[in-house]
């Protein structure tokens, strides 16, 4: 072979190489399962049009249904309602993956019998998307949780019948604290599958005090979020159903900064001990914490409560206050090794939610 020709071959294997190089990179930077994001099925928008619901709903200048609760506003905006315009954005934005869930105040909000019949739209609506676009989403159910029996069966057929991976909890239920006995049904037959149990913010309690200024989503869903997981803990029920894998929506609202205190509790207050025998901290740290606080502070304070086995990828997309961009920018900016980027980015969700 002359020189020539083999410096165009060696120039050409190197184009070669640099190219997979580049689409390697370019697959491993797109390899993120955003854990936090929301989504309102077209055909749950057609069930409370059709036989109406407690939302009040009314339309914005761009033609976007605004679903109205008290202290609280949803613009359902193109990305929460239609999944085609959602893969362009989530390939602009460089995300493979999303968990879908609804969102707070979801059916809670309606009568117990019309709950029911809206989780099962819901849910269904969920099963069938992510069966045809089994690579870009999975999902997990919501459920009627102001009709705990209901609620029950409901988690049993999302993950047995459906194949969800689990469910998402809001706060409270109606008020009623998570770790209420009515709702014991739903954790046996969630730990019996080894679901997935995601909390998420919804209405806290004593929110007639966060209605202005946007109070509610910007404090009181985090405070909530601490209190349903305070009371799981110390009520014994994380303990009692180990095959559950709790996941925290909001970095866990305050828990890794007051899991100190929670410790303090139980070794101060014999009430705190009635039904937990595992200190706080401990158990808390077996919690997964999505990344919804783009605050790179509060991401190394998490990391460090919890450990970056612990930690997913989390948007709040398509939200006014969620960012695909800042979501994927906070997890590249953070002093860890790509291998642990790499956990937090899909590693870490794909096991708890059983992907391969």
């Amino acid at each position: 072979m002359g020189a020539d020709s083999f410096l165009t071959l060696a120039r050409e294997r190197l184009e070669v190489y640099c190219f997979r190089s580049l689409a390697e990179h370019a697959l491993g930077n797109r390899m993120i399962i955003d854990f936090h994001n929301h989504y309102f099925p077209p055909q749950y928008l057609d069930a409370i049009r059709d036989g109406g619901s407690h939302f009040r709903v009314t339309t914005d200048e761009e033609g976007n249904p605004v679903l109205h609760s008290p202290g609280d506003y949803n613009v359902l905006v193109p990305g929460h309602r239609d999944l085609d315009f959602r893969e362009k954005v989530l390939d602009e934005a460089g995300v493979q993956m999303q968990v879908l869930t609804f969102t707070a105040p979801g059916t809670s909000i309606e009568t117990p019998d019309r709950a029911v019949e809206l989780c099962t739209v819901i849910n269904d609506a969920f099963a069938g998307e992510i069966k045809a676009r089994s690579s870009r989403f999975t999902a997990l159910a919501h459920l009627p949780m102001n009709s705990p029996e209901a609620a029950a069966v409901e988690a049993e057929r999302a993950v047995g019948v459906l194949g969800l991976p689990g469910v998402m909890f809001l706060s409270n239920a109606s008020g009623v604290p998570l770790f209420d006995e009515r709702f014991h049904p739903i954790y046996e037959r969630l730990s019996e599958a080894g679901a997935v149990a995601y909390i998420h913010p919804t209405y806290p309690v004593g929110v007639e005090v966060m209605e202005k200024y946007m109070l509610m989503p910007m404090v009181g869903f985090l405070m909530d979020t601490t209190l349903a997981t305070a009371g799981l803990i110390y009520s014994g029920v994380v303990e009692r159903y180990p095959g559950i894998k709790w996941v925290l929506g909001h970095l866990g609202g305050a828990v890794p900064y007051l899991a100190e205190r929670f410790d303090r509790g139980f070794e101060a207050y014999p009430e705190c001990r009635e039904d937990c025998s595992v200190l706080p901290s401990e158990q808390l740290k077996n919690f997964y914490y999505d990344t919804v606080n783009f605050d790179p502070a509060c991401l190394r304070l998490a990391i460090e409560f919890a450990g970056v086995d612990h930690i997913v990828a989390g948007s709040d997309y398509p939200h006014m206050i969620g960012s695909l961009d800042k979501m994927t920018a906070s997890i590249a900016g953070l002093d860890l090794s790509e291998g642990d980027k790499k956990k937090i980015r899909w590693d870490n969700a794909a096991g708890i939610l059983g992907l391969a």
